[in-house]
């Protein structure tokens, strides 16, 4: 962190106004601007939204890139769940907004999970602009993947802890984990702030991490920064209507921060605001991250004007010891889906009855072949969304059934798929009419070889003594 004294300001808009000198760069700021694009790079953003941006003149732009919430697949196949040519799109504004007007760009969780696969796809894309155009900047790509034994040695030392609700983990677990990334907080940020990267592209990053960096870097108040960052990491979610396909700017104030979006038809409001910042958390006062958390306990948020709403009193509680969040997957089978609907009001008042009667024929018929696999049902206009909790017992006229196979082979998927969709279809219930069929198929072929399917197999905190030290910088120029 850059050393900072407190001056007074000479504007008469910010007369007696405390404000930070950051002595590195040798300028003045009595406010700091973070431009967030969009909730994901990939997720798209309106040109005229960003522009106005640009004309807010911000010290910096931050986009996060990915997440765990399209689930384990991509972290375990190394693969983008954004589309190259939308990520590429939203790049190019990008880029060349900040190269004009030499603007920092940080981008984090690259490629959608952080690890050394995504990072190289979401670089060669860069490069690939910056041929197009002719740029000409200084790089620096931050990796966050961990050698499994690593990750096994520190396990040896008792270096790593479950992060609730995961269960302990144990060696043999871990040799199974084919992928593990680390949760980067702001400290190798920084890091290739101070060696003069124009664009940082960083590995598995703590989501509000890419915007609060620099402004940490110049001395602002971690707790509100890292809180600002929180917000604006899903662009303009936290507006009103909210968005996660437009952008919103953070205005940081050394006692607190202004939130806005950047689209005239939206409109940020307390209720907005502090309802984005318990999004994805489980406890309201305090809000973890790399080494310490979030205290919300002195928080307020007032109206600013009509768009916009200020946030004070976030303070940054340091832990102890500093962990990282390490996210693994590990590879369980092979899935194959069928989707079919069933109008007849006949088998949907017994459907229950009947897959259960389906499922003990598929078992029955490959009681010798012993294979291994796991049959579900989804039935939408049932309980599809919500299974066991749904508190709504009566059943739709129509209903939308995914019959959902994960084998340890994708053949038996195939097989037990296939059969299963074939009984089902031809299943005769009790009072049935109709003879040519239980079930209509909106495409052919019926069944879908979805291929790998992998789970979360490390959900756990690492101990480190150096919040930088498993997270290696490579410096490039492009």
């Amino acid at each position: 962190m850059s050393p900072f004294f407190v001056i007074l300001s000479k504007s008469k808009k910010t007369k007696d106004k405390k404000i930070l000198k950051d002595q590195k760069e040798g300028y003045i700021l009595d406010e700091y601007k973070v431009l967030s694009p969009t909730a994901i790079l990939g997720y798209g953003f309106p040109e005229s939204s960003f522009k106005e941006g640009l004309k807010r003149m911000p010290n910096v732009i931050a986009v996060d890139a990915g997440s765990t919430d399209p689930g384990p697949y991509y972290l375990g196949e190394g693969v983008s769940f954004t589309d190259r040519n939308a990520v590429k799109r939203d790049l190019e504004i990008i880029l060349a907004g900040g190269l004009n007007h030499n603007i920092p760009i940080l981008i984090g969780t690259a490629g959608g999970a952080g690890a050394n696969d995504h990072l190289e796809w979401n670089l060669n894309i860069i490069k690939e602009l910056a041929e197009e155009h002719n740029w000409h900047f200084k790089l620096a790509v931050i990796y966050s993947e961990l050698d499994k034994k690593f990750v096994i040695d520190k396990f040896r030392e008792g270096k790593i802890s479950p992060l609730f609700p995961a269960p302990e983990i144990n060696e043999k677990e871990l040799q199974q984990t084919s992928r593990i990334v680390a949760q980067m907080g702001i400290e190798p940020l920084i890091k290739a702030l101070d060696e003069g990267a124009q664009v940082i592209l960083a590995g598995r990053c703590y989501d509000p991490a890419v915007f609060a960096a620099d402004a940490v870097r110049k001395g602002y108040n971690t707790g509100l920064a890292v809180h600002m960052g929180k917000i604006l990491e899903c662009g303009a979610i936290a507006a009103e209507p909210g968005s996660g396909s437009d952008s919103a700017i953070g205005t940081l104030l050394p006692d607190g921060f202004i939130i806005e979006p950047l689209d005239p038809n939206r409109r940020c409001t307390v209720t907005s605001v502090a309802a984005h910042t318990l999004y994805e958390k489980t406890n309201p006062l305090k809000l973890p991250g790399p080494g310490g958390y979030l205290d919300l306990s002195k928080t307020n948020f007032t109206q600013h004007s009509k768009k916009s709403v200020k946030v004070t009193g976030t303070q940054f509680v340091p832990e102890d010891k500093y962990y990282v969040k390490l996210e693994g997957v590990k590879k369980i089978g092979c899935r194959t889906v069928s989707i079919a609907g069933c109008r007849d009001p006949i088998m949907i008042k017994q459907i229950d009855e009947i897959l259960m009667a389906v499922r003990q024929r598929v078992k029955d018929n490959f009681k010798k072949q012993g294979y291994n696999y796991n049959l579900h049902f989804h039935i939408y206009g049932k309980n599809g969304v919500m299974g066991e909790l749904e508190p709504e017992q009566t059943a739709a006229h129509e209903l939308g059934i995914v019959i959902d196979v994960v084998a340890d082979t994708q053949d038996t998927a195939n097989t037990i798929c296939s059969f299963t969709r074939s009984t089902l279809l031809h299943y005769g219930y009790p009072g049935r009419i109709a003879t040519a069929g239980n079930l209509a198929f909106p495409y052919s072929p019926s069944d879908f070889k979805v291929g790998t399917v992998y789970e979360f197999s490390v959900h756990h905190l690492l101990e480190l003594k150096d919040p930088i030290e498993i997270f290696p910088i490579k410096i490039m120029e492009v």
